[in-house]
């Protein structure tokens, strides 16, 4: 084994002023065979192009570095003025939609909910059987919402729940990992992703108004706890000026949403056990509880139906509670765990106003 290259106190000093942001008493004259002089010479790095450093030691006691230069800075910048200007230049005035009286009889609530899309995700059918990217993604999902309209035609739908999040992004940060800092297999740039999934969902809201009032609700998850975050809140200043959409950008990890006698809890999945959420939901809604009589969780996070203990669609009393198809091919690691051949899909449910749930629609792919 090679000998382990260490940093001395007065380095390590310096980095972590540096990642105070302390820049103007910053100081690079480090030894030319310090670690992390040969991290930034073996990349090619000028230390003058550096604006923040982040280190860590692995399992064996080597030192690891996170640079982010001057160009990342200039990047990141440069892609949130894009966005900017998209929102500014392109929210346009959305006149309230004079929809026609349906001859249909009830009201009921669609709930269409593209779960996990991992929008850059990228897997290679030569490796894992499926072929899954950036196009396949946006394709699937807007394929996957006409479709649910489409066979959601025989219902009289007075108000859409357009549940968003779920890990629409597939990482969260420039070094293409999770929140966590899970590395993950990507098709395109992180700030293309960005852009990408705005576009599918205004493409999806714009659709879906036709049909009637779309409420959106935001569910913060594990892959871009932070960056899908700031989705839905772009996709909020995108519909500001529409009176017919709503947007809940909320931090909040779990959601609530009324229709007549329906109550439903949206979270993404990765956190309470399926079996506490039912007295949670009486918990955290207690007048909603009251009022309603049928009573929902919607979860997602897991891809599919899965046969395991509180891993499953169940009937508590009082409350049902289920896990969500998703649309995303199985990646690398999840073939090479065996975590294929589930189906892919998108969701929805019609709830009678009076009624509850009364129809499910699934649109495979």
């Amino acid at each position: 084994m090679g000998k382990r290259l260490r940093l001395k106190d007065e380095e390590v000093e310096l980095i972590y002023k540096h990642r105070a942001g302390d820049l103007k008493n910053l100081n690079y004259n480090l030894t030319h065979n310090s670690a992390l002089d040969k991290h930034l010479l073996e990349r090619g790095i000028d230390k003058q192009d550096v604006v923040s450093v982040k280190h860590w030691q692995n399992m064996g006691g080597e030192l690891r570095f996170s640079v982010v230069t001057k160009s990342n800075s200039i990047d990141e910048q440069s892609v949130f003025n894009n966005v900017l200007s998209l929102i500014e230049d392109n929210a346009p005035d959305y006149p309230t939609k004079v929809r026609p009286k349906s001859h249909l009889q009830g009201e009921h609530l669609l709930v269409i909910n593209p779960a996990d899309i991992h929008i850059g995700k990228y897997a290679n059918s030569e490796e894992t059987s499926e072929d899954y990217n950036l196009d396949i993604a946006v394709e699937r999902v807007i394929s996957g919402v006409e479709g649910l309209i489409s066979k959601a035609e025989g219902f009289n739908v007075t108000k859409i729940l357009f549940c968003i999040g779920n890990d629409v992004l597939h990482v969260d940060n420039v070094y293409e990992t999770t929140t966590k800092g899970t590395r993950q297999d990507c098709d395109s740039k992180w700030w293309e992703h960005y852009q990408v999934a705005l576009q599918v969902y205004v493409k999806c809201v714009e659709m879906l108004r036709v049909v009637a009032p779309v409420d959106c609700v935001h569910s913060m998850s594990n892959h871009d706890y932070q960056s899908g975050f700031h989705l839905a809140h772009a996709l909020k200043s995108w519909f500001r000026k529409a009176e017919d959409v709503t947007v809940d950008a909320g931090v909040s990890y779990r959601k609530y949403y009324t229709y007549g006698e329906n109550l439903i809890g949206l979270e993404h999945g990765d956190g309470c056990k399926m079996d506490t959420l039912p007295l949670i939901m009486a918990q955290e809604k207690p007048k909603d509880w009251a009022k309603t009589k049928f009573r929902y969780w919607y979860l997602h996070h897991i891809h599919h139906k899965v046969k395991h203990k509180w891993r499953d669609a169940k009937d508590f009393i009082g409350v049902t509670v289920e896990y969500m198809r998703s649309p995303s091919s199985s990646d690398s690691w999840h073939s090479r765990k065996g975590y294929v051949g589930t189906p892919k899909a998108v969701e929805a449910f019609l709830h009678d106003k009076n009624s509850g749930q009364v129809a499910r629609l699934t649109h495979f792919f």
